[in-house]
């Protein structure tokens, strides 16, 4: 059997003897002679030669036009589809067997490769080819690698493409990890980062940890802290052990409504096994912060639980939870213990809500501005169309709280899902407000004055969420419509409005304190304002714009309840009433509103450090007045 060399030896010989046909017709016998006696291959190097020297003279010239539209290359020549086709050979190579050196064996499953190819992508590979025994073995058996998982990666060195799906993704990373193709391994973790939600991430962050995918470990981390309320609901969580629940409930990002979600949750896991569990009550206790649940909650809830009566230790927690209530001003605020300190989450990238509004009339549109894309966008429209209304957020869920919807004013309350993009109908105020002031204190939405559709509204209510109802608290001493609210230290304020009794706009401010439920006038505002938005920044209440009579302000004061004083800061660029005002990360954002002739849709931004406002890059689609606004997680 001929070799591969003199086959290819006979081909050139006989293009040899094709090229020198001319010479045997016109010379002598002995070229003839010659020519039988094999000096073909003399022939064959002068058509090498002849070729190269062709070669040679090409490369000196210019570019010229080839036939096939193909331009000659002078210099370097680069192939870059070459590598490409290179492994599309050799896979098909591989796929027929041939030229295989090794194969691999998983569970019985056998796939040939070449450890060259092999070697070239895989650190894994390329040790144990160069300076381990397998490096003379012609088959290796890989333990703990799933057979598909090393098919699917065998086949993604030779072609560069793999799929990563649901049923795939685990073992697909576990194999990527052993044999060190980093950027598959790095692939499923992106795909398991977008696979997240509340009923998995425990285990993810688990997979993560066995694996030391550590990207994929601190954002599942991350995510846990985030949705903390929604993960408990689950199943992982309840087949965590000690251990994994005291890791989580003791870090300071956790980010939670209320401290009564940490400490409901580990009675949930005591619960679910409580003879294997309860000896774990006292240590998982010392990280929930007692002292900051209601006074109400531990005397009513914490405080009769069976649970903890039968620890003493848990005693002794709920003890310094009720002396730390009893404590005032400066003795609170020095009695200080692990739990005693807030919980400081790392919010979720914010978006700026603006719900409904008077665009001229009653509108049900909500835009949503992305702080870090810079970009407005459309979200689930109302039910009904509001305007005049107030807003507020409570857990992850916003209220947009009585208002007018364009015939009538309304008591109704509509609560809107981020997380669904969905709104649904909560319980009605006891009275009908719009231009109400709305704001969240003690976890209840307070809804402050108003008009009833014939009168301004001094009286005021509060919802409670856990009771799911509305209750009067006691009234103001004016009446104030279109007033804006804020709460500082515990106190809510209740600012400026219009006297619909004496037809007057107000200068006047109003507190409230809800542990005695009494409403206190302090110091007036230097300028009358109706309609000014509040918002609070470090404990300083401002007041924004807002109007007396027809002369709409661009003006802003802060109040400092310390000295129970206010102040002049910066004028906005445009004048406003009837704006949202909201704080988000030390600066205060004003939205839309109207200057006594038009609606704006231009948003300004104030910075307490410069005294001075700036102007968003980009409006909202439409001008609109009377619209609620607020800051909220983005929706993942």
């Amino acid at each position: 059997m001929l070799s591969f060399i003199q086959y290819t030896l006979g081909i050139m010989s006989s293009l040899g003897n094709g090229n020198n046909q001319h010479n045997i017709n016109s010379n002598t016998g002995s070229s003839q002679n010659s020519a039988a006696e094999g000096t073909m291959e003399r022939g064959s190097c002068i058509l090498v030669r002849y070729a190269s020297q062709n070669s040679l003279d090409e490369s000196s010239q210019k570019q010229l036009p080839r036939s096939n539209g193909k331009e000659k290359t002078t210099g370097a020549y680069r192939n870059n589809i070459h590598t490409q086709r290179s492994f599309e050979a050799m896979n098909m190579m591989r796929e027929q067997n041939l030229l295989c050196d090794v194969v691999l064996v998983a569970e019985g499953i056998e796939i040939p490769a070449h450890k060259m190819v092999l070697a070239s992508c895989s650190p894994y590979f390329y040790a144990m080819f160069t300076g381990f025994e397998e490096s003379r073995q012609d088959r290796i058996t890989l333990q703990g690698v799933d057979p598909r998982a090393l098919q699917l990666l065998i086949e993604y060195v030779y072609r560069a493409v793999v799929e990563v799906t649901e049923d795939n993704v685990q073992i697909l990373l576990t194999a990527a990890n052993l044999l060190q193709l980093t950027d598959v391994r790095d692939a499923c973790c992106d795909y398991l980062q977008t696979q997240l939600d509340p009923s998995n991430c425990l285990g993810i962050r688990d997979f993560a940890d066995i694996h030391g995918c550590i990207d994929l470990l601190n954002y599942a981390e991350t995510y846990i802290e985030q949705h903390f309320s929604e993960v408990v609901q689950f199943d992982e969580f309840v087949n965590l052990t000690s251990d994994q629940v005291a890791h989580l409930i003791k870090s300071d990002r956790l980010s939670v409504p209320t401290e009564e979600k940490v400490y409901e949750c580990v009675i949930t896991w005591i619960q679910y096994d409580v003879n294997g569990r309860q000896h774990h009550l006292a240590e998982l206790m010392e990280h929930v912060r007692l002292p900051l649940l209601s006074q109400d909650y531990l005397v009513q809830y914490v405080e009769k639980e069976q649970l903890m009566k039968g620890d003493l230790q848990c005693k002794d927690y709920i003890i310094e939870a009720l002396k730390y209530h009893l404590l005032k001003g400066e003795q609170k605020t020095c009695f200080k213990t692990p739990r005693t300190i807030p919980r400081q989450p790392v919010g979720l990238p914010k978006v700026l809500l603006v719900i409904g509004g008077q665009a001229p009339k009653a509108i049900r549109s909500v835009e949503c501005y992305d702080l870090r894309e810079e970009k407005w966008y459309q979200v689930a429209e109302m039910p009904t169309r509001r305007c005049r209304a107030g807003l507020a957020v409570l857990g992850d869920k916003v209220y947009a709280v009585g208002g007018f919807n364009g015939s009538l004013r309304v008591k109704t309350v509509d609560v809107y899902d981020p997380v669904l993009d969905q709104w649904t109908t909560s319980h009605n105020m006891e009275a009908r407000r719009s231009t109400l002031g709305v704001a969240v204190l003690n976890n209840c939405i307070y809804a402050v004055g108003g008009f009833d559709g014939s009168t301004g509204l001094s009286s005021a209510e509060m919802f409670d969420p856990k009771r799911q109802e509305w209750r009067l608290i006691a009234s103001m001493s004016t009446r104030r419509s279109s007033v804006g609210v804020g709460v500082v230290n515990g106190l809510l304020y209740a600012v400026g409005g219009y006297d619909g009794a004496s037809r007057q706009c107000l200068a006047s401010v109003e507190r409230y304190n809800p542990s005695t439920d009494t409403w206190t006038q302090i110091a007036e505002m230097s300028a009358r304002r109706s309609g000014a938005g509040v918002g609070v920044l470090d404990n300083i209440l401002y007041a924004v714009g807002g109007h007396d009579g027809p002369l709409v302000r661009k003006s802003v004061e802060a109040y400092d309840p310390a000295t129970n004083t206010w102040r002049a800061v910066g004028d906005m660029a445009f004048c406003r009433r009837n704006a949202g005002v909201v704080a988000h990360n030390g600066m205060l954002y004003v939205v839309g509103g109207d200057d006594g002739l038009s609606n704006l849709a231009s948003v300004e931004v104030y910075s307490p450090e410069t005294d001075s406002w700036r102007i968003l890059p980009s409006s909202m689609s439409i001008g609109r007045s009377y619209a609620g606004v607020a800051m909220i997680d983005k929706p993942l």
